[in-house]
């Protein structure tokens, strides 16, 4: 659409008349472990431009592959990791940064603009307290990214927006951390899930979640995904406010149902955001 695409445009560090669309590579987890080369040139050929990987380890890095080695496949297949979903649960819970300095240096490898955190182990986050405590972390591991050139964000669930006394785990991360230092991956699924409406968000926050994750949520069971288009989230509203929300990249993800199969559905999700969101 027109009106969205005038808000897209200058988010984008592409040629303008360039539709990029990611991908969170976790939706194709059955397969890719099994045969990463041919798995990404699926994605490529299926429209993507960017993707968000996931799955990394000191000890297999990426299913065996060093940063390297992945990002020759990448290369090959025209595609650029500019995120990445890397497991930090060693510094979060006991302040190790072994793994936070691995993904900062497997990010770089890959030519990444950010390391993002995924994910919070329940027994971090019971009150508010304890997200007061993870907003500080998370500051000092955005100074440790700052400081070697790439960005810090975090990516949300629906947990974060369960009450904690007079506010919820979210406002707390989000004004607790510092803009210059820490960006927000906003999941639009989990937070329509969450019964809360992204939009408002954006307002309240403008320019801080340079990042989304597209999955759309199945309209008659709303714990299931769906392809982007045929469900109950209203994209177009969204897309349209993408300069409000300070959106750099977007990655489309599936978790669940995939109709006829995972790198089908994605393909039919990048198509229809391509015709029908930029």
């Amino acid at each position: 659409m027109a009106t969205a695409a005038a808000f897209l445009i200058p988010s984008f560090a592409f040629a303008a008349d360039e539709k990029v669309v990611g991908l969170q590579l976790y939706s194709l987890r059955d397969d890719l472990p099994k045969d990463v080369k041919g798995v990404i040139e699926k994605v490529a050929k299926a429209g993507f431009k960017e993707v968000e990987t996931y799955g990394f380890s000191i000890k297999d890095q990426f299913w065996g592959l060093t940063p390297q080695e992945f990002k020759s496949i990448l290369d090959a297949n025209g595609l650029k990791a500019v995120s990445g979903h890397y497991g930090l649960g060693s510094y979060l819970v006991d302040d190790n940064t072994d793994e936070l300095k691995a993904a900062i240096a497997a990010a770089k490898v890959l030519g990444s603009e950010y390391v993002t955190i995924p994910w919070l182990d329940q027994g971090i986050r019971k009150n508010a307290d304890d997200y007061k405590k993870l907003a500080i972390k998370i500051n000092k591991a955005g100074q440790m990214c700052k400081d070697a050139g790439i960005r810090l964000a975090y990516h949300n669930h629906n947990f974060e927006f369960d009450r904690q006394g007079d506010t919820n785990g979210y406002e707390i991360l989000l004004t607790g951390t510092d803009k210059s230092l820490v960006d927000f991956e906003l999941d639009l699924y989990w937070v329509v899930r969450s019964g809360r409406d992204p939009i408002k968000l954006f307002k309240e926050n403008p320019e801080r979640f340079t990042m989304w994750h597209v999955k759309d949520m199945d309209k008659s069971k709303k714990e299931l995904n769906t392809e982007v288009g045929k469900g109950s989230i209203n994209f177009k509203s969204i897309f349209a406010a993408a300069k409000l929300s300070g959106m750099k990249h977007f990655f489309v993800e599936h978790e669940t149902n995939y109709k006829p199969n995972p790198i089908e559905s994605v393909a039919a999700s990048c198509a229809y955001i391509k015709k029908e969101l930029i």
